[in-house]
């Protein structure tokens, strides 16, 4: 179901062009994970969570994930050409896309999540876009007290978090200027915000 916030719905932007380089060169949005891939969980959770669309960024195996996804029409599919240069191009290209097919009335907020994070599940999603209901212009979950993924952006934060974008920091040096202003929501006890970067931690796949 998809929740309409006090000024409008809200687009999930996923981050999926890693290329796994510690994983052996194994994009990450193409792991296995309960029967499916990677990006499709993560695309369900956002889904399920409330948001009303999605918007994909791909980069590595991008032919391969398209093909997997299809022509969902809640679905957008951006491919990074600059996804090697690390995550921040990888939100820059979504904001853009995001800015470019949407106007205020649509879509007043977009919330961020990483593809190798699979215990960031619905509870978490749908905990974070509620702080936005309530009012949150940005907004992030929080375990232990220490801010992670999902982050929501308010759609007058989108040009400045894309500017600030650099490297595999995201939009964290935005957030760290803007830090009084964030409504950190604590999903400790519904998930968790594993990474799967190493074989070692492809038992969070299990």
């Amino acid at each position: 179901m998809a929740w309409m916030t006090d000024g409008g719905p809200v687009a999930g932007l996923l981050l999926a062009a890693g290329g796994g380089r510690r994983l052996g060169g194994r994009p990450k949005a193409l792991l296995e994970f309960r029967g499916g891939l990677l990006v499709e969980h993560a695309v369900r959770v956002l889904r399920e969570g409330g948001c009303a669309r999605v918007c994909v960024v791909l980069g590595a195996g991008a032919a391969e994930v398209r093909a997997r996804l299809g022509a969902a029409a809640d679905v957008t599919l951006v491919e990074n050409p600059d996804w090697a240069q690390g995550m921040g191009t990888s939100l820059r290209a979504g904001l853009a896309s995001l800015t470019a097919s949407t106007d205020p009335a649509s879509t007043t907020a977009a919330l961020v999540t990483l593809v190798d994070q699979p215990r960031v599940g619905v509870e978490a999603v749908a905990r974070v876009l509620a702080a936005h209901r309530a009012g949150a212009r940005l907004a992030a979950a929080a375990y232990g007290g220490e801010r992670g993924h999902p982050v929501l952006l308010a759609r007058e934060h989108w040009e400045g978090a894309a500017r600030a974008a650099d490297g595999d920091t995201g939009a964290r040096a935005y957030l760290r200027q803007h830090a009084a202003a964030i409504r950190l929501v604590e999903c400790a006890d519904i998930a968790s915000p594993d990474d799967v970067d190493t074989p070692d931690d492809l038992g969070l796949l299990r």
